[in-house]
């Protein structure tokens, strides 16, 4: 199963994220198929999303963690990703 998780980097005690798809069965910081977006928590700017790659990945199956669940639900990208699925549903309807 392909999931959309927290790869951790930076330094000792100043940690940084990378927003990665990845196979759930690698390392947390093992290699990853693409880069999604980055999380710095000691900064204010918070999540960055790159919205075409974790789409992509969001429509061929891949599953979010929580915790990135639930930052794009504050950036608005879950809403996104929903209404996109739901127009696609009723396209191959009609």
């Amino acid at each position: 199963m392909v999931k959309i998780r927290l790869a951790r980097y930076g330094k000792h005690k100043a940690p940084a994220y990378r927003v990665v798809v990845i196979d759930s069965k690698v390392k947390r910081d093992g290699g990853y198929i693409a880069l999604a977006g980055t999380y710095n928590p000691s900064t204010k700017q918070g999540y960055v999303f790159n919205e075409e790659v974790v789409l992509k990945y969001l429509k061929t199956g891949a599953q979010p963690t929580e915790s990135v669940k639930n930052a794009m639900k504050k950036s608005g990208l879950w809403k996104k990703f929903l209404e996109l699925s739901k127009t696609q549903e009723v396209s191959k309807a009609e």
